[in-house]
């Protein structure tokens, strides 16, 4: 099996299964049980396969998961549009309302045109399969760029965000962003490490209680305004907010422009649920469609509740600066919450902690896409194919971590700030958006040439004329979104998404040189004509003498002892040594005035094989094996790179010849054989045969 091919797991199984060539105690020594014993402690005991229908999801656990990044937005979906317009001043905020309006509108025409992606491509692929299949594999792989870059912008900006509603009650968050932040990722990782099911009943109850909260906070707040007559005031209300400059003509139209796009952020997160409708129960096309229709009626009845309160309110919101007001740089969740529960503190501590917990929880949105596109580009050769399995936990685990660690480095890069981060977050979200609803456009009017019943053909036009309202809805929106963001930060994201771009391309064109070089030929492969053998030494021990036999059990064609002349006086005595065992192999001692032992090694391999090109060399090292792990750094050095040297030589061959110390006897095998079988990969156990190991 290729070595690319083979997960560790399968490895370690296969070593179990060949216990005659005494290789176990290397295992052991190498695998630490601290290490093993953490991994369990985090990720849980592993999962068999065969389990993996049981972690599909029902409606009421897949809407938290897979909504909560569009659900969560409108927690700082209002506070971008408040603080662009605070550019122009305190007046410009009576627009708010009209620009939360045209996001509703776009968000509405998003969410219908996905409903008709579900019911077409309920593979899981998304915007990405949608976008390879009509468009072709060049926009798929622009498409899936652009979910990579979004995916792990998510983490960021739902984390940073999180902490900066945090910091509104608690001043540790605001002292310390970067800290909390990158410590919520890594318990968010170790929750989705776990599996898909325990993650989505863990986010399940944060989500629902803020849906909860902030409907009831703007319903509250609408009773004291137009039934109880209250009149309410904001903290930052009095607070006097200069423009930057006079906005008038196209200065005021382009101001509107930059901020319905950052209104727009309201949007992220819609596609999540085209991506994983894998994940739902069946039917799965229908539930994922249902779900969808959920997230949009709950996300626009919050955020026109929101921006609608905020402007009652005359909530005012300004970009952090030296000489800020602190009352200004609060967002408008915690703003809103002080001014309609008043002297109640109980419900205003409540709406900080479920908005600070769903903007960090919104973060597995991302966490269950990303690792499930990173699959599929996988099994098409885009990526890694390590991305393309699951771990213990029938997880995809190597996705799941290769996601923390770019959203990690983004949050230290940017200091945990949202604001800085959200520049660059929707460009992804639009180029997807604008290439999927392309794609549906050409899958419908293909459809259309080959289908003849009347009730499917106008079910067809119809979802046809939603899709191409989409697409100029979206491709208008994603103008605007660079036009008025390129300079602010989104240019970040498209170089991104050119590199990704081109690593992809780089990535599939090395998969297809390898297949085609590995390839059968037609030709029956030849026997090598002769095979020379080399043992070699350092010291005439154990271990060498075990190699030497080995090596002549073998029968090859020549067989020859190699020792490596570094120092003339312990040269002398292996020769000596030799010659008084009267070992029957011969030993060819190599110069090496510099000291060196892997080239002059290298070169007497290589001279062995220039007269027949079908001849073949097994070189056997000696290896010493331990039974501590500390024990490994002290033995083996100039063996690891050796072998490592030799595998890139053609016709080569390596075989190590393993002597165990004493350190491994108190190895306990039995428990080995347990912990193995205890892994997803089970299979029959080798024959106990090595000397040491116990009898069942």
């Amino acid at each position: 099996m290729p070595r690319e091919g083979r997960t560790f797991p399968s490895m370690m199984v296969a070593i179990t299964r060949f216990h005659e060539t005494c290789t176990v105690p290397v295992l052991l020594a190498l695998v630490a049980k601290p290490t093993s014993f953490l991994k369990r402690l985090v990720v849980g005991r592993p999962m068999r396969s065969d389990k993996l229908s049981h972690t599909l999801l029902p409606k009421r656990i897949a809407l938290p998961i897979f909504a909560s990044d569009a659900l969560s937005s409108v927690a700082y979906a209002p506070d971008e549009i408040l603080l662009t317009l605070s550019l122009g001043g305190a007046a410009f905020y009576a627009y708010s309302w009209k620009i939360a309006l045209a996001v509703v509108v776009v968000m509405l025409v998003v969410v219908a045109s996905y409903r008709q992606n579900v019911h077409a491509y309920p593979s899981g692929g998304g915007d990405y399969e949608v976008a390879t299949v009509n468009l072709g594999p060049k926009f798929g792989l622009v498409v899936a760029s652009a979910l990579m870059v979004d995916y792990v912008l998510t983490v960021a900006v739902s984390v940073s965000s999180g902490v900066a509603n945090l910091g509104a009650a608690w001043g540790v968050a605001k002292d310390h962003p970067v800290e909390i932040a990158v410590s919520l990722i890594v318990i968010l990782t170790a929750m989705n490490l776990r599996g898909l099911r325990e993650a989505g009943l863990a986010f399940a109850i944060p989500t629902y209680a803020f849906m909860i909260t902030v409907i009831a906070m703007v319903s509250w707040g609408f009773v004291r305004i137009f039934i109880l007559g209250n009149t309410l005031t904001a903290e930052s209300a009095g607070q006097h907010v200069a423009p930057e400059k006079s906005f008038a003509g196209l200065a005021f139209a382009f101001l509107m422009v930059r901020t319905f796009s950052s209104g727009c952020a309201a949007l992220t997160g819609v596609e999540a649920i085209s991506n994983g409708v894998p994940a739902f129960q069946k039917p799965k096309s229908k539930n994922a469609a249902t779900t969808l229709l959920m997230l949009g009626v709950l996300a626009i009845t919050m955020l026109v509740g929101i921006v609608t309160l905020a402007r009652k309110a005359h909530v005012q919101l300004v970009p952090t600066g030296a000489h800020v007001p602190a009352a200004l740089q609060v967002p408008v969740l915690p703003q809103l919450g002080q001014v309609v529960f008043g002297s109640f503190k109980p419900a205003f501590y409540v709406l900080i902690a479920v908005t600070a917990l769903i903007l960090v929880l919104a973060a597995n949105t991302a966490f269950n896409g990303f690792p499930v596109l990173g699959s599929i580009l996988a099994q098409d050769r885009y990526l890694p194919r390590q991305l393309h399995t699951r771990g213990d936990r029938l997880a995809f685990s190597n996705g799941i971590v290769f996601l923390a660690t770019f959203a990690t480095v983004l949050i230290v890069a940017f200091h945990a700030s949202p604001t800085r981060l959200i520049q660059m977050y929707i460009v992804g979200v639009f180029v997807s958006f604008t290439l999927s609803q392309t794609g549906m456009l050409r899958h419908w009017n293909r459809l259309l040439n080959t289908e003849r019943d009347p009730i499917k053909r106008r079910r067809m036009y119809r979802s046809r004329i939603i899709n191409g309202i989409g697409l100029v809805m979206t491709g208008f929106v994603l103008v605007l979104v660079v036009a008025t963001k390129f300079l602010a930060g989104a240019w970040i994201s498209i170089v991104a998404m050119v590199v990704i771009y081109m690593v992809m391309i780089a990535i599939r064109r090395h998969y297809d040189h390898v297949a085609t070089e590995l390839a059968p030929h037609e030709e029956t492969p030849m026997l090598p004509a002769r095979n020379h053998a080399v043992v070699l030494v350092s010291k005439l021990h154990l271990p060498t003498l075990r190699a030497l036999a080995y090596a002549q059990g073998t029968r090859p064609d020549t067989l020859t002892a190699v020792t490596v002349n570094v120092d003339d006086a312990d040269t002398r005595r292996i020769q000596e040594e030799w010659d008084a065992r009267d070992i029957p192999v011969p030993l060819t001692i190599i110069d090496s005035p510099y000291r060196e032992i892997t080239k002059p090694i290298i070169d007497f391999v290589k001279n062995l094989r220039s007269d027949s090109p079908r001849d073949v060399v097994t070189v056997f090292i000696p290896e010493y094996v331990v039974g501590k792990w500390f024990e490994n750094l002290l033995h083996n050095q100039s063996a690891l790179r050796l072998k490592g040297r030799l595998l890139y030589e053609p016709g080569v061959m390596v075989t190590s010849v393993p002597w165990q110390l004493h350190s491994t006897e108190n190895k306990n095998f039995n428990r080995l054989d347990r912990d193995l079988a205890k892994g997803p990969l089970r299979g029959p156990r080798g024959p106990r045969i090595a000397k040491g190991l116990p009898k069942k």
